[in-house]
């Protein structure tokens, strides 16, 4: 067990591709911890850009207290990237994030004091995600955020979370611990299912995933209904990867268990008619005026179905980027 005063600083590890805009927003970020001698070095994984991130991160190696490194590769995907980042990392802790996550003043201070009070080499740190202030999120967001792309409000606080909530835009771990225990598949091309890919089989070796909602980073995306709908669909080729995988067959075990649902054919029926019904409301899913929660469910839904249809989708309800929950 590694003692608490080696836990005394940490990797940020950062994937990127082509998103220089809000990366510098993200770097800054780090620039402004409240306690910057916390960051040992900060690696930013640049999986082939070619909108000018180089030249951008270089310009921070100046004027920063910490190092900052910047590693370049072809194009292979996150998964790749943040390979590399293990494999460079000079700490013994690395904290993963996404280049539109901004982290709070705090972030890094909350990771390492949690990890102080978990040296034991299995645990590991899940810090929370909200939408950014500057990004005004629509009511459709904040319904979109919480049932779609993460489900924080099923956690709480300091208590252990299922692999199912690794979620590396916000998560920290003992460097050694993956590096022994296991690294993320590269066959995962997109930023979907490696990292709870990556915490099945962690799991598998003991991994206590411990929730701090204190330790935040602000999402700076901002997410249209028909967006959601693209990155659904863009989602589906990493979500048929999943599937082959035993993380994903275990999880389709644990959905099948109950058989068909009773009614589900009556439901599904019912539901078509509902969305076709309350068609004239689709033009408000973009508004500042919150709708029911179960109307942005039944228009998500129906997008899926007719992607379904349309035979553009092929896996089901598995496709969304952290849907495999019960």
């Amino acid at each position: 067990m590694p003692e608490a005063s080696c836990l005394s600083s940490l990797s940020v590890i950062i994937p990127t591709y082509n998103r220089r805009e809000v990366l510098v927003r993200a770097i800054e970020g780090y620039l402004a911890q409240s306690s910057p001698r916390l960051i040992h070095e900060l690696l930013v994984i640049d999986d082939g850009s070619t909108d000018g991130t180089e030249s951008m991160v270089r310009e921070f190696t100046k004027r920063s207290l910490f190092p900052i490194r910047y590693l370049q590769q072809p194009n292979k995907g996150p998964a790749a990237a943040r390979n590399l980042g293990i494999r460079e990392a000079r700490s013994a802790l690395v904290l993963f994030s996404d280049s539109d996550i901004v982290p709070e003043r705090n972030l890094v201070e909350q990771h390492i004091e949690c990890h102080r009070r978990n040296p034991q080499p299995p645990a590991a740190v899940l810090g929370h995600v909200t939408w950014s202030p500057e990004i005004e999120a629509t009511p459709f967001m904040r319904w979109y955020g919480d049932n779609k792309l993460f489900h924080f409000n099923r956690l709480q606080n300091n208590q252990e979370a299922p692999f199912q909530f690794f979620y590396t835009c916000n998560l920290s771990l003992k460097t050694e611990f993956l590096r022994t225990c296991g690294q993320f598949d590269e066959e995962f091309k997109s930023a979907a299912f490696e990292d709870i890919e990556l915490g099945y089989r962690l799991s598998k070796q003991g991994l206590q995933l411990f929730y701090n909602s204190e330790a935040i980073g602000y999402h700076h995306q901002f997410f249209s209904f028909e967006g959601a709908c693209r990155k659904f669909l863009g989602n589906i080729p990493a979500g048929q990867v999943f599937l082959r995988k035993e993380a994903g067959q275990h999880y389709a075990k644990q959905t099948e268990k109950g058989g068909p649902r009773p009614g589900h054919a009556l439901a599904t029926g019912f539901a078509g008619m509902a969305a076709a019904i309350l068609s004239p409301a689709r033009r408000l899913l973009d508004s500042s005026i919150p709708l029911p929660g179960i109307v942005y469910h039944l228009f998500f839904w129906d997008c899926k179905r007719q992607l379904l249809k349309q035979g553009k989708a092929t896996v089901g309800r598995n496709e969304d980027r952290h849907t495999v929950l019960p």
